[in-house]
């Protein structure tokens, strides 16, 4: 451990309970303070001489396009913003004098472990004061040793192989960034740094060894770990806390100065990646990576990636779109629905009680057309290969993530343990013995205390899923209400005819149409209460470090998005027309009669709401990000405003801002395969969005935020067991909906029957004639009173779909042999995909390895090095001072 360091380590804290809300009590404003002897000398001279930090330099030039300190040399790595007491009314400024205090001893602090501070007034408001931090090379050193940053030891000596498409370079070089403009990034073995062995690194230029990012990470780590006062033995420490209770105003990186004439790495970026005429073009994950860090990097790739693969997908399903369009018109039972003779005398079952008519089956002929290009054998295909998709997507995303780990250096990212958050320090009341160290410990709660907090959190977890279902009970209510109401009007036949008064809007069709609309509403609104709902429970159960924080976080928020964009899906695909009855005794729920599917099957109502649902989703955020954030403030291009003043007026990118990005993304990806057999143009759909969703992602962070301090990740953290939860989950709901929802099972079992009068099919493998067995017969005399209808129009018999015995039969109305055949078909199809789909994702995860024989070598050669060039050379100087002993004594003697 570095000298200084042990002081900010081993310091016991306990955070401020009663200054977060932006308020100070009176009676502590006097309040004595105390300020450790080693900071007294720094801390008179910036309390007594403030000009010498303030307004440091009376001809301070403010230069616009300036990264640096006034005297152009040393770089600025983080800027401190506050508001000057000394500018505010009296009666305020008597309010902010232990702010005043706790910045002065903050400062103090780190200008005594080494740090050097500037300060300088704003260009546009005289109350602002940005103070200007800037690390040594020796402190740059000693905290790079810290946080076991990898840096050059030696340049990649081995030769990198060539790719078995370079022969097609002269085409994908323009699908990537211009190399004139960012070129390739050379590669070197690296190791952790060592302070005492400077020499042994790659160390071409000291102002560039480290770069921007990596200077801003040890700034912010130093930042937070700071002390600000000191109340007896207890020190307090943290910009977070700082900022929390209004002591600073902001605390950033700087961007690069954006110009033409000198092309920086935003500038770049912004040509290359987030303008629009660059949304063809492949990421230069490289210089993301360089400028905002590994965690925005790994987002990047990974959305880079997923939308890659997407584009395999896309084809595919746009083919299988393109077939059902095109069969749509030559398929047999579409034509039998549709044709005068067959469809059109045929006379269905009212499909609610005494107020709806009779109508014909033909009435459902542009629905059935529509249904064709979704429920066809195009379709089983595509579900199939969707299944297997998923699996390759994740086996070569983590081919891909481990060469990232390599190239970027978090292979082995070994950090101190993780500091624990400001907010679970300020509860830490109690002690405990620490099971791994031995040593005694504070902690906000005892183990009672966190099992009351957990199952506090559970049950309003269950509590808020519960409201989800009730909105979608609702909404099923409504469902059936509404329908009632269009079957009344849209129903309004003539008494001789039975046809419909609208050729293209069905009952069900208007009713499947205006729900998804009104849920699609309601999924937007309780997005915002679960929002909120589960920050608050994440911080009642007060995780102990930010990494645990942002876990528990992300399960409760995609298990309260999942049920709140999914579960309406699940109804109509798995609930809806499965429970229903028959004409003479149907089921009801409530006083309302329970939703029955068209004709057709409910495939197309299931592919109606997840257009309606992903497409208006997709809308509504990019409506979000586009015009809501012009509003936002900006930074001034005036040449008289400074980089850090541009950069104050930015929005200040949050904590879970990166967390909001990747949720968007796994809920789109959960409609991409959960159920892409009832709509295959979604992985084209989601294709498009994230084409848009990249640029105007990089457009936001480059433009419209402030520098995001970078930080240190391996990979996606806890989105990657979700998305293989949801791969797992897809197969078994693909397969379910082909099965239950779609009308393809069916099909396929009259397809390949024959001799079986009346179930089955013709010798010659025909769809002719499935219509008319796939509806059953009843008698419009053995209706109830309740469920009669009010006319009768001389009717005797309507069909309903359903397989059952017709009237007159010793079983009428029970469920026929065909029924059963058609279950025990799709059971066991169900049972041969699922398990031909997982065997095919095991092979293909052993097959897979997880990281590339080429990263294997460059490891282990990575590792020879720093065992060869450091450790060996430890030993060598402990041989040859020994030897140096070992002569004295032999002269002595």
């Amino acid at each position: 451990m570095n000298t200084g360091e042990n002081d900010i380590l081993e310091m016991e804290s306990v955070g401020d309970t009663d200054e977060f809300d932006g308020d100070v009590r009176l009676d502590m404003i006097d309040e004595e303070v105390v300020y450790p002897e080693e900071f007294l000398p720094t801390y008179h001279t910036i309390k007594e001489g403030s000009k010498l930090l303030k307004t440091q330099l009376a001809e301070f030039n403010n230069r616009p396009d300036s990264l640096f300190f006034n005297d152009g040399i040393r770089r600025i790595d983080f800027i401190l913003v506050y508001e000057d007491e000394d500018k505010k009314e009296f009666d305020k400024r008597h309010m902010s004098q232990r702010r005043k205090r706790r910045r002065e001893f903050f400062e103090a602090s780190l200008m005594s472990m080494g740090l050097e501070l500037e300060a300088t007034k704003s260009v546009l408001d005289d109350k602002l004061m940005f103070v200007k931090v800037h690390m040594p090379w020796d402190v740059l050193c000693t905290y790079a040793e810290v946080l076991h940053i990898k840096v050059p030891i030696q340049p990649n000596d081995l030769s990198s192989r060539t790719s078995p498409w370079h022969f097609l370079s002269c085409i994908t070089k323009h699908f990537y960034p211009s190399e004139k403009l960012i070129s390739k990034e050379a590669e070197y073995f690296t190791a952790p740094f060592e302070k005492a062995q400077e020499e042994f690194f790659y160390i071409k230029d000291k102002d560039l060894f480290f770069t921007p990012a990596m200077r801003s990470r040890m700034a912010y780590y130093i930042l937070s770990r700071a002390p600000y006062e000191l109340r007896g033995n207890i020190k307090k420490f943290g910009i977070n806390k700082l900022l929390d209770g209004g002591v600073y105003k902001a605390a950033y990186p700087l961007h690069d100065v954006s110009n033409d004439a000198c092309p920086n790495e935003r500038f770049l970026l912004y040509n290359e990646w987030a303008h629009p005429k660059s949304f063809y073009k492949m990421q230069p994950l490289d210089l993301i990576r360089k400028y905002y860090g590994e965690k925005i990097g790994i987002y990047f790739a990974w959305l880079g990636f997923y939308t890659y693969m997407l584009a395999l997908a896309a084809v595919v399903g746009l083919g299988c779109f393109i077939y059902g369009y095109k069969t749509q018109e030559t398929s047999t039972w579409s034509k039998e629905v549709c044709d005068p003779e067959i469809g059109g005398q045929i006379v269905m079952c009212p499909q609610c009680d005494k107020f709806c008519n009779y109508w014909r089956l033909n009435s459902t002929c542009e629905a059935s057309k529509k249904l064709c290009i979704f429920d066809n054998f195009g379709t089983l295909v595509f579900a199939v290969f969707m299944s297997i998709w998923v699996t390759l997507f994740l086996e070569f995303w983590k081919r891909y993530q481990a060469r990232l780990e390599y190239e970027w250096d978090t292979v082995e990212f070994l950090e101190q343990e993780e500091p624990l958050r400001p907010e679970y320090e300020a509860k830490c009341i109690y002690e405990r013995k620490n099971p791994i160290t031995g040593m005694k410990e504070k902690v906000p709660y005892t183990a009672c205390g966190r099992c009351v907090r957990v199952s506090i959190g559970i049950g309003t977890v269950l509590f808020w899923i519960l409201l989800i279902v009730a909105s979608i009970v609702a909404v099923m209510v409504y469902r059936l209400a509404v329908f009632f109401a269009f079957s009344t009007s849209l129903r309004n036949q003539d008494l001789k005819t039975l046809e419909p008064l609208k050729e293209y809007v069905t009952p069900q069709m208007a009713t499947t149409v205006t729900a998804s609309l009104i849920n699609f509403v309601i999924i937007m609104i309780l997005n915002i209460l679960y929002e909120r709902v589960a920050i608050w429970i994440t911080n009642f159960e007060l995780p102990r470090t930010k990494t645990d924080y942002e876990n528990s976080l992300t399960l409760k928020m995609f298990l309260f998005q999942f049920v709140n964009y999914y579960s309406s899906c699940f109804y109509i695909a798995f609930a809806k027309g499965k429970s229903v009855g028959y004409p003479g005794n149907p089921v009801y729920l409530g006083r309302y009669r329970n939703e029955e599917c068209d004709p057709g099957g409910c495939l197309f109502e299931l592919t109606t709401q997840l257009s309606i649902i992903m497409g208006g989703k997709a809308i509504w955020n990019n409506i979000q990000e586009n015009l809501i954030l012009r509003h936002c403030k900006r930074g001034d291009a005036e040449s008289t405003i400074p980089r850090w003043e541009q950069d104050y007026r930015l929005q200040p990118f949050s904590n879970l801002g990166l967390f909001y990005e990747y949720l968007e993304m796994v809920i789109q990806f959960g409609f991409v395969t959960l159920f892409v057999a009832s709509f295959p143009l979604a992985p084209a759909l989601a294709l498009v969005n994230n084409l848009f969703e990249i640029r105007v992602d990089a457009w936001k962070i480059l433009t419209q935020f402030r520098r995001i301090v970078p930080e240190k990740a391996q990979d996606i953290g806890a989105w990657q067991p979700i998305l293989q939860g949801i791969t797992i989950l897809a197969v078994a709901t693909n397969a379910m909906i082909m099965a239950f929802t779609s009308d393809m099972i069916p099909r396929l079992v009259y397809y390949w029957s024959f001799s079986v009068y009346p179930y089955g099919g013709h010798a010659n493998h025909t769809m002719q004639g499935y219509i008319n067995s796939s509806l059953s017969i009843f008698n419009t005399s053995d209706f109830t009173e309740d469920s009669m209808p009010q006319e009768s129009y001389n009717i005797t018999t309507c069909r309903y779909r359903d397989f059952r015995y017709p009237p007159g039969h010793p079983r009428q109305y029970e469920y026929n042999v065909y029924y059963w055949h058609v279950i025990a078909a799709k059971m066991a199809f169900i049972i041969v995909v699922e398990h031909i789909v997982y065997f095919t994702k095991f092979i293909l995860s052993y097959v897979i390895p997880d990281v590339p024989y080429s990263v294997k070598e460059q490891i282990k050669r990575e590792k020879y090095l720093t065992q060869k060039i450091l450790h060996e050379t430890n030993l060598k100087l402990v041989t040859k001072h020994m030897n140096c002993i070992y002569k004295a004594v032999l002269h002595f003697i």
